[in-house]
């Protein structure tokens, strides 16, 4: 609908939201209002960011509330005198577009660039301050020749390989996915199949060069990025200390690796196992007799089907086979079975386990299953803190033997626990720090092991199987060489999608683009080949935020000036789902572009903001579920302002928000009471506003004071229900008190008009106008508060019931804790918002604030 009317204007007026809307934002792209100033600009700056949309339709709920919040930061650091930089791009390269251009039989720029219109049009309506100079997509050549450059950066710093391995295989995308990809059930997180594993060659980067940087660094981060993100990085990356130790393998000239956490039970050893999907494992099994490879192979195919969740699920039944080798314990030289089990994964560790069943549940659990030794050789019965044991005797004098250690191939249970070594050689009464310790100096003293650290974090799998996305920028030549593409020659385009089949094969489509394939060897100038796969787009993501800094620039990916004026990102804003993948590949690159000497700081991001979902019913809204609720709906109905409130006061940002309970409606009427009371001051700017009603003064200049730390703080909702009570004390003044010529009512007026433009901008325009003023309003700076004003004797405190404001009550300064939360628990609008549920936590910052959590 065109129009939102609202009866608190008047019975026969109404407000064409959307002319409004359409009157400002024409204002501001003809000032260029929101363009970042230039080296020339003094001011301080600030770099606000929020995580840039893919361009797969318009934009939903998500993406409202996502740009709601990167705008009111931005918006606030303009009041506070910053020079802010706040960009907007497309993340447009990726599987979506390239899967439903084949769907339509269309080019995938075309589905792609055609969706990015539509969101741009969009971010335009809902009035976010970008500056819309900035504009970036990463399938356009000058955004992904920067990706090529980055590449072969890498490449030569010996950080970018290629090499044969078992990957993780989408069957329905026909293409790779890094280990991040893959879901915790075993599925895709793009097609959600059931991943395989599939050996291919690829190409990769080496992010585990930089695990202890990733994991130590984040420390850097504490208390500025949510404590759940911090440890979700943590836990992915994964540093486990210990040792590596060196197996002889009878029969073999090279020793087997095995990396332990545990090398005090070394000695507790009495069998190997390896992976049956690693090379170690067909190597050794190729000199055993025909039935056991027979064995062998068959186990093999029974483990390529299954997904890593399933291998590592403790509760499945042991498996596996004998592969007739034996290995030689370095500290005892017992010989020690070597098996292929599938609960052992290629690709952690070296491949290969040093089996201690007594010590470990799984090994275990396999020992009883193949009827192998289980020798104990921790006493998890002693003391530890070396305190002298309790020497027990009976009411003869006869000494009490101690109770024998549980054995667990009766039991079935592993004894984990600490205590001290035995069975152990020299290790004999140690504890398990000192035996630590002392085993790896035993085995550096053999050369037969060392100290090690191992980490969970594998390396970046980044070549993709298919057409939309950055080409690689490597040739193979005839004579089994690959070589860089010149520098000159970058951007390797990619050809036209008209003459090429798209349709996932599990071969990129680019092999068949003949003309495009052949091409010449750099250093002969003979036939070669270019490298057919495609970039992971998380590498175009890795960097965007860079090349904001710099979009025109041709000659470099950013020009180090502009990184020196501007980054890192000062806050960053986005969903908590890109904890893991994004924001850890984004501070590798980072780091490697440190290295490079490119930029003087190591972390990208230094504050992040993750918001909650917009929820429908409880439930995530998508379109298979039909609970979808569109934004370009939404904005046609209520217009952008009355929508931006709305999301704002629905409730604290890290929350999920049911659209059910955000109400658009009480919005437009509180919009609609902002506008009439600007509409109604009487007095001139520059009116002595020491002259005005005291008791609204207090009122805003207490809102003055509190609001730059609630924004800081993201309190945003909060701040939205004191402008309300600003707006509601303003009418009260003019109805009952001195009326629209007092200064009191033109300075809470013009305080109004300035917080609320951080939420509805065009309104908040509108007012500025109303009262006098020309040019915009984002370029006001806030007032400061009057320290005299804020003595108070009445406050307000806010009731919030499960993060949302329901109330606000007129309470004594002086009020204490106990009365306060009373006058909340028994407040009408409080008890109306509870119904039938129960308070199960009361938090109360008497006299300010009454937080009840209910269920």
């Amino acid at each position: 609908m065109s129009q939102t009317s609202s009866p608190e204007i008047s019975a026969h007026e109404t407000i064409d939201v959307h002319a409004i809307q359409a009157k400002w934002q024409a204002h501001w792209e003809q000032k260029s209002t929101f363009s970042a100033g230039d080296e020339r600009d003094t001011r301080p700056r600030k770099y606000v960011l929020p995580m840039f949309p893919y361009p797969s339709g318009d934009l939903h709920m998500g993406h409202a509330e996502n740009y709601l919040y990167s705008d009111i930061i931005a918006r606030f650091w303009r009041h506070r005198g910053y020079n802010v930089l706040h960009p907007v791009g497309w993340d447009s390269f990726g599987l979506p577009a390239e899967n439903a251009a084949i769907k339509r039989g269309a080019d995938p720029r075309e589905w792609t660039y055609d969706n990015i219109a539509q969101q741009r049009d969009s971010l335009k309506k809902y009035g976010v301050s970008f500056d819309w100079s900035r504009v970036l997509h990463t399938s356009d050549p000058e955004y992904y020749r920067w990706n090529q450059w980055l590449f072969q950066q890498m490449y030569d710093r010996g950080l970018v390989y290629r090499k044969d391995g078992y990957v993780n295989w989408d069957p329905v995308d026909q293409t790779v996915l890094a280990n991040e990809q893959v879901l915790p059930d075993g599925t895709s997180e793009r097609s959600g199949a059931v991943v395989v594993k599939k050996k291919l060659t690829q190409w990769y980067f080496k992010i585990t060069d930089y695990a202890d940087r990733l994991l130590d660094d984040l420390n850097q981060l504490e208390g500025a990025w949510p404590n759940k993100v911090l440890q979700m990085q943590r836990n992915w990356i994964g540093r486990s200390v210990g040792a590596d130790v060196d197996f002889e393998i009878e029969g073999r000239d090279e020793k087997v690796t095995v990396f332990t956490t545990r090398p005090d039970t070394l000695y507790g050893a009495t069998f190997m196992v390896v992976a049956p999907d690693s090379d170690l494992a067909s190597e050794l099994v190729s000199t055993a007799d025909a039935e056991t490879q027979q064995r062998f192979q068959e186990y093999l195919v029974k483990t390529q089907k299954q997904t890593e969740i399933e291998r590592q699920d403790a509760s499945r039944e042991k498996t596996g086979v004998p592969l007739g080798r034996y290995a030689i314990n370095p500290v005892s030289g017992e010989r020690l079975p070597i098996w292929a089990a599938d609960y052992v994964l290629a690709d952690y560790g070296h491949g290969a386990v040093m089996a201690v069943p007594a010590h470990d549940q799984r090994d275990l659990d396999f020992a009883i299953a193949f009827d192998l030794p289980v020798r104990i050789v921790v006493d998890t019965t002693a003391p530890i803190t070396g305190a002298i044991p309790v020497i027990e005797t009976d009411d003869d004098g006869n000494l009490i033997e101690p109770d024998p250690l549980p054995s667990p191939v009766e039991t079935g249970v592993a004894l984990p626990g600490e205590g001290r070594m035995i069975n152990s050689g020299e290790l004999n009464g140690m504890s398990k720090r000192n035996a630590i310790a002392k085993t790896i100096e035993i085995l550096e003293a053999r050369g037969t092991g060392r100290a090690a650290k191992q980490y969970r974090l594998r390396d970046w799998l980044i070549s993709r199987q298919r057409f939309w996305g950055t080409p690689i920028p490597m040739v193979h030549t005839e004579d089994g060489r690959i070589e860089k593409v010149p520098d000159a020659e970058l951007p390797v385009r990619l050809p036209q999608a008209k003459d090429l089949d798209l349709k996932p094969k599990g071969s990129s489509p680019l092999g068949a683009a003949t003309e495009w394939v052949e091409t010449t060897d750099p250093v002969t100038g003979e036939r070669a080949l270019r490298d057919p796969d495609t970039m992971d787009t998380f590498v175009d993501s890795s960097w965007y935020y860079m090349r904001f800094l710099s979009p025109g620039n041709t000659e470099r990916a950013f020009d180090p000036k502009d990184a020196q004026r501007w980054a890192p990102v000062d806050t960053y804003v986005g969903g908590v789902e890109h904890a893991i993948l994004h924001l850890l590949y984004a501070r590798f690159i980072t780091k490697v572009l440190f290295d490079l000497g490119h930029v003087d700081f190591t972390e990208p991001f230094s504050a992040l903001i993750n918001q909650g979902m917009v929820i429908l019913d409880g439930a995530k809204m998508s379109k298979s579920k039909g609970n979808l609720v569109l934004f370009s709906d939404e904005l046609a109905a209520h217009g952008a302002d009355a929508l931006r409130v709305a999301l704002a006061f629905a409730g604290p940002v890290e929350d999920d928000k049911d659209w059910k309970d955000v109400s658009t409606a009480g919005a437009t009427k509180f919009l609609a009471r902002a506008l009439r009371v600007s509409r109604e001051v009487s007095s001139e700017p520059g009116v002595k506003w020491a002259d005005g009603d005291q008791g609204l003064r207090r009122v805003t200049h207490r809102l003055l004071a509190d609001a730059p730390g609630l924004v800081e703080q993201t309190k945003f909702n909060v701040v939205v229900a004191r402008l309300m009570e600003l707006v509601n004390a303003i009418r009260k003044t003019i109805d009952q008190g001195p009326g629209t010529g007092d200064p009191a009512v033109r300075e809470a007026v013009e305080t109004t008009a300035m917080l609320l433009d951080l939420f509805a901008p065009h309104t908040a325009e509108e007012m500025w106008e109303q009262l006098g003023y020309e040019g915009s309003i984002s370029q006001q700076t806030w007032r400061d508060a009057d320290p005299t004003l804020l003595v108070e004797e009445d406050v307000t405190a806010v009731v919030q019931v499960n993060g949302k404001v329901r109330a606000q009550l007129q309470v004594s300064a002086k009020i204490d804790t106990a009365t306060l939360e009373k006058l909340a628990r028994e407040d009408e609008r409080v008890v109306r918002s509870i119904g039938d549920q129960q308070i199960v936590k009361a938090i109360v910052r008497a006299p300010k604030i009454v937080s009840l959590v209910v269920k």
